[in-house]
């Protein structure tokens, strides 16, 4: 397998999944500030342009970092599953996986590429600026509500690590290097954040 690495949050969640599952990834680095990701050759790999993405050894390639997590779930020779190990831990990893994609990541990463990231975005596709204020405040006022879910849980799912936790990780790091910090109301949050910044895979 080959991981088409970069920058930013979205290959960060895959290389802890990848190590908080056991799995070596070789890797190549695609320059996403320089637009590497949009130009033919790496849009041959992956027509979305998206990053990261996952070259198996029979060619295929696979993108959006929910799949190939899963799929990286499912090839684990050992360890326990970051999905599930029964139907209903799966739906309900699969939900808040979602939700959290839903409701504080995309709010959050539009108020960045809208702001912040607008020099760089603005040429790759459609922003809206006057939008980026309000975006941030969605996600902040999401955030406020997962706090309060999140009284007296270690993780997203109770006392289970799944892919839930590393997505909401690795965008809250994100947001707090572009201006987008936790609240510090958000107190369950925050230490859910500071569990999940000690855990080796942090540092992949």
């Amino acid at each position: 397998m080959l991981l088409y690495d970069s920058v930013g949050p979205n290959p960060r969640f895959v290389r802890m999944f990848a190590a908080e599952r056991g799995i070596t990834l070789p890797k190549v680095t695609v320059d996403l500030r320089g637009g590497e990701n949009r130009q033919a050759p790496y849009l041959a790999k992956n027509p979305a342009g998206g990053l990261p993405a996952l070259e198996l050894d029979n060619g295929f390639v696979l993108a959006e970092i929910t799949a190939i997590a899963e799929y990286l779930d499912e090839i684990a020779p050992s360890g326990h599953s970051l999905v599930g190990a029964n139907a209903l831990e799966r739906a309900e990893t699969r939900m808040w996986t979602r939700r959290i994609d839903l409701q504080i990541v995309e709010p959050l990463t539009a108020g960045f590429r809208y702001a912040e990231g607008l020099k760089m975005f603005q040429s790759r596709m459609h922003c809206i600026p006057q939008a980026a204020d309000d975006f941030k405040k969605i996600a902040q006022q999401k955030l406020g509500w997962l706090n309060g879910l999140m009284e007296g849980k270690d993780f997203v799912c109770g006392k289970r690590l799944t892919m839930a936790d590393i997505l909401l990780f690795a965008f809250l790091d994100f947001g707090k290097n572009v201006g987008q910090g936790i609240d510090p109301a958000h107190t369950n949050i925050a230490a859910h954040y500071e569990r999940m910044k000690a855990r080796p895979s942090a540092a992949a």
